[in-house]
């Protein structure tokens, strides 16, 4: 079986001959040579030269056996269109100048088309999959709306939520509303990247771990269920919901082909929880790739352990890989899931 097929079909619950592996945050910060790009650029300047963006996405399928691409680009790329002003400031990450935090902001806010506004991101997959020519698939991406909004209200990143949880719980009507207008941008958005080509979508809603149970289905499962719905099913889609163990039956009933797990549920008692019925991916602790190869090796095997060889398990990270990741140690993990896993 070639590395194009392992992981969609792992995707579809199907038969695989070893467990295919990706790792968030692979086109990024570890490789020595992304960082030489990246000092030549911003990074809203990546993002926005196809050419650059598509370079960066496949670096990490040059130097290891992955399974699969993921387009570079950034949850926030949505917002600018929206009108909303976006800035990655130096050590800070991302700024948003006007954050929305009333009724009369969400108003404001612009519908999208991300065909055309959004434009150098389909340009970027289209030059990735000529590079790539079948010899993996390409992953698109999207913000979940939670996490999306609590960007958008908190004005960047945030530790506890106060303004987001604030227009929740005091102006949920304003909150429903952004949570509307957030559904329809990101079924643009995804869809678009899917008619241009990428062969699986993932949504990240990485900051949603921050909600109680009560509050994600009020405030978020109507939404989540509205998106995945909404999003075209001739793609896999993969759903990751980051710092959310005590939320994953919500999670899975939201939707998606694969659910995404952190590192901070064992696999075999997550998928069972998400239910047979659904792939899932992950979970290695990122910071495990610090550890010496024969201790990546021992992990790894325990979660391969965990999946008992049923169909419908991608390895993967439980978030994104870090910046001072040893190569070889990444290496390591890649090439353990296949040896280890080989059917």
């Amino acid at each position: 079986m070639s590395r194009a097929d392992r992981f969609i079909k792992a995707c579809r619950r199907q038969a695989v001959d070893c467990t295919p592996v990706w790792m968030m945050r692979q086109a990024g910060r570890y490789l020595p040579e992304y960082r030489e790009i990246r000092a030549k650029h911003t990074f809203l300047e990546m993002c926005k030269t196809p050419d650059v963006a598509a370079e960066v996405t496949i670096q990490p399928v040059r130097r290891f056996e992955i399974d699969a691409a993921i387009i570079f680009a950034d949850i926030l790329l949505p917002l600018e269109p929206m009108g909303i002003g976006l800035e990655f400031a130096k050590g800070e990450g991302p700024v948003i100048h006007n954050p929305v935090r009333t009724m009369a902001d969400v108003q404001k806010l612009r519908p999208i088309d991300a065909a055309t506004q959004i434009e150098y991101l389909m340009k970027a997959i289209k030059i990735a999959l000529k590079e790539l020519d079948g010899k993996v698939p390409l992953i698109g991406f999207s913000g979940a709306p939670f996490t999306l909004a609590s960007y958008i209200i908190e004005g960047g990143g945030s530790r506890n939520y106060e303004n987001a949880k604030t227009m929740m719980f005091a102006e949920p009507k304003a909150w429903h509303k952004l949570m509307e207008h957030l559904t329809a941008v990101i079924i643009n958005y995804l869809n678009a990247q899917i008619d241009t080509g990428v062969q699986v979508v993932q949504l990240f809603d990485s900051w949603v771990g921050a909600l109680g149970s009560s509050d994600y289905r009020e405030f978020v499962l109507p939404h989540q269920k509205n998106v995945i719905a909404g999003i075209k099913k001739t793609v896999p889609l993969i759903h990751f919901a980051h710092g959310a163990s005590h939320l994953l039956e919500m999670v899975s009933e939201a939707g998606g082909d694969v659910i995404g797990l952190d590192w901070r549920s064992d696999l075999d008692v997550a998928w069972k929880r998400v239910g047979f019925d659904k792939a899932v991916q992950g979970n290695l602790d990122p910071v495990s790739l610090f550890g010496s190869k024969d201790f990546i090796r021992k992990r790894t095997k325990e979660i391969l352990d965990q999946a008992a060889g049923r169909n419908g398990h991608i390895m993967n990270l439980g978030h994104g890989i870090l910046q001072q990741t040893p190569l070889d140690h990444a290496e390591e993990f890649i090439n353990a899931t296949h040896e280890l896993s080989k059917r």
